[in-house]
C-alpha cells in the first residue's frame, strides 16, 4: 500500500513548490493538489519541472466548469512536463446547501462525466495521432482540432484519469472507464466493505476489467500535533471537514450506516444558517474517532495500516502545505514501521 499526501495549495506557489519538493525528499509515493480556493494545476506546473521521482496529480479538479477542450490541454502540458508522472484527478462537485457558487449544468452528472472522459480521451488521441477529431456526445461535441492548436505528441500519452466517488454510480463510472477513485474523505471501514468496494467490482465486471487495473485512494484525516496545541488545532480543521462534508446529501448513506441521520439534518439546518461554529461543535470525538486517525505522528503510519491494509491500493494524508514537520514524523513512523 503506498503512501502519499494531499494538499491545498496556499496561494503562495513558491510555499507550495517547497512542500512539494520536501514530501518527494521524504520518501511519499506521491503528491496530489486539491481544487478548492485556489487551482491545483499552478503548483503542479513548477513541481513538474522540480522533481524527478514523485508522482503528481490533481486531485477533485472541478470538470464540468472546465470545458474538456481546456483540461486536456493542461493535462498534456503536465504530462510532458513530468514526463509522465501526472495523473488527472477529476470532481463532479455540484451545488450543495453550504455553497451553490460554481456555475453549470448539474442534470446527469453521470452521463455528463462519462461524455467528459471520453471527450478527453478523443482529444488526446488527436494530439498524439493527428488523427481527425471527432467526438459527438449529448453534452460535448468536438470536431475540429486546427493545427495551430495542437500541442503534438508526447512521449507518454495514457494519462491516468482518477475520479473523485462521492456516490456509488461514480464510484461505478471509475471502476468502469478510469484508472482510479479517490474514495470521499467521509469514510469508515465499514462504509468502504459494504457499499464503496462493491461499487467498484461492478464496474470492474462491466468493463471485464481485473482489479489489478484500478487504483483505490484513500484520503485519510489526520489529527496529530508535535504537541497539545497543534493537536487541538488539527482536530479543529478536522471536526470542521467532517461537518462540511457532514451537510452534503451525497453522504446521507454513510451518515445513516452508523445512525447519524438526525446529525446529518442537524448540519444541514446548521449550514444554511450559516453557523459553521456550531457546525464543528457538532461533530463528537467519538465520530472523529470513527473517520480519522487520531494518534501521534510517530504512530500515525502503523494506525493507517492497521486499519486500512488489503482495503485500499493507495493512503492519502489530507493535510495542508504547512504540515512539513508533521508529514517528516509520519514519514519517520513509516520508516521504523
Amino acid at each position: 500500500m503506498q503512501l502519499d499526501v494531499a494538499f491545498m495549495p496556499s496561494g503562495n506557489l513558491s510555499h507550495d513548490l517547497e512542500a512539494v519538493k520536501r514530501a518527494e525528499q521524504l520518501g511519499f509515493d506521491a503528491v496530489w493538489v486539491t481544487e478548492a480556493a485556489h487551482n491545483p494545476f499552478f503548483p503542479l506546473t513548477l513541481a513538474a519541472k522540480e522533481t524527478s521521482r514523485i508522482r503528481l496529480g490533481a486531485q477533485g479538479a472541478l470538470a464540468f466548469p472546465r470545458s474538456p477542450m481546456v483540461t486536456a490541454q493542461i493535462a498534456w502540458d503536465l504530462a510532458r512536463q513530468s514526463e509522465g508522472r501526472f495523473a488527472l484527478g477529476l470532481g463532479a462537485r455540484t451545488p450543495t446547501p453550504i455553497d451553490g457558487a460554481l456555475n453549470g449544468e448539474w442534470e446527469d452528472t453521470l452521463g455528463r462525466m462519462r461524455e467528459y472522459i471520453e471527450s478527453l480521451r478523443a482529444i488526446w488521441n488527436t494530439f498524439q495521432t493527428d488523427a481527425r477529431l471527432r467526438y459527438r456526445g449529448q453534452y460535448y461535441r468536438f470536431r475540429l482540432m486546427a493545427p495551430f492548436f495542437n500541442p503534438g505528441p508526447i512521449s507518454h500519452p495514457a494519462i491516468p484519469i482518477y475520479l473523485d466517488g462521492v456516490n456509488p454510480e461514480m464510484r461505478w463510472l471509475a471502476a468502469e472507464t478510469c484508472q482510479g477513485l479517490h474514495a470521499a474523505e467521509l469514510h469508515t471501514v465499514a462504509y468502504l466493505r459494504d457499499m464503496v468496494l462493491p461499487a467498484i467490482d461492478e464496474g470492474l465486471r462491466t468493463a471485464n476489467r481485473s482489479r489489478s487495473e484500478f487504483t483505490l485512494v484513500l484520503p485519510i484525516l489526520v489529527v496529530s500535533g508535535a504537541n497539545e496545541v497543534e493537536q487541538q488545532r488539527a482536530a479543529k480543521t478536522v471536526r470542521e471537514r467532517i461537518a462540511y462534508c457532514a451537510a452534503i446529501p451525497e453522504h446521507r448513506r454513510i451518515m445513516a450506516q452508523h445512525g447519524w441521520e438526525s446529525l446529518a439534518h442537524e448540519l444541514i439546518t446548521l449550514a444554511r444558517d450559516k453557523r459553521w461554529n456550531e457546525m464543528r461543535n457538532a461533530i463528537t470525538d467519538d465520530i472523529i474517532e470513527e473517520i480519522a486517525i487520531v494518534t501521534e505522528p510517530r504512530h500515525v503510519y502503523s494506525r493507517i495500516m492497521e486499519r486500512y491494509d488489503g482495503l485500499a491500493d493507495r493512503v492519502c494524508l489530507l493535510l495542508h502545505a504547512g504540515s512539513i514537520e508533521l508529514c517528516e514524523a509520519i514519514a519517520a513512523g513509516r520508516d521504523s514501521f
